[in-house]
């Protein structure tokens, strides 16, 4: 992954989750149960927040020249796609069992927070702060 790759990456979740909320608020708003809008909604909101955060690393990285976290990165937005991807798909078809799938999401977002926290800062003269 290069750092345009991931701020591509980055740019694609927020557009793609700005209209996944319009797309909840307005066109299936009324057709669907308001249990499953609020599923949707909250699929919308981990997508955006993952977006931002995967944005921040894309601008860290362009300031460090190299991609920072590429396992952080990785983890973040495949769980991105698996969370909230199994939740737009529970929502539109009422196929119970995708649900089964959003947990493993949220195991690789929590992998991804925890290979950001365990990050080694390593100084110019090699020393790790």
């Amino acid at each position: 992954m290069t750092v345009q790759g991931l701020l591509r990456i980055a740019a694609l979740l927020g557009a793609t989750g700005v209209m996944a909320g319009a797309f909840g608020a307005h066109a299936i708003k009324g057709h669907v149960p308001a249990a499953r809008l609020e599923t949707w909604a909250t699929a919308a909101h981990y997508q955006q927040v993952h977006a931002v955060a995967l944005l921040v690393l894309a601008v860290w990285s362009a300031v460090r020249g190299r991609v920072m976290a590429p396992r952080a990165a990785w983890a973040l937005f495949a769980g991105t796609a698996v969370f909230s991807g199994s939740l737009y798909a529970l929502v539109l078809t009422d196929i119970r069992w995708l649900g089964a799938i959003t947990p493993v999401g949220g195991l690789l977002l929590i992998l991804g927070w925890f290979a950001l926290a365990t990050l080694e800062r390593k100084g110019s003269d090699g020393s790790v702060s």
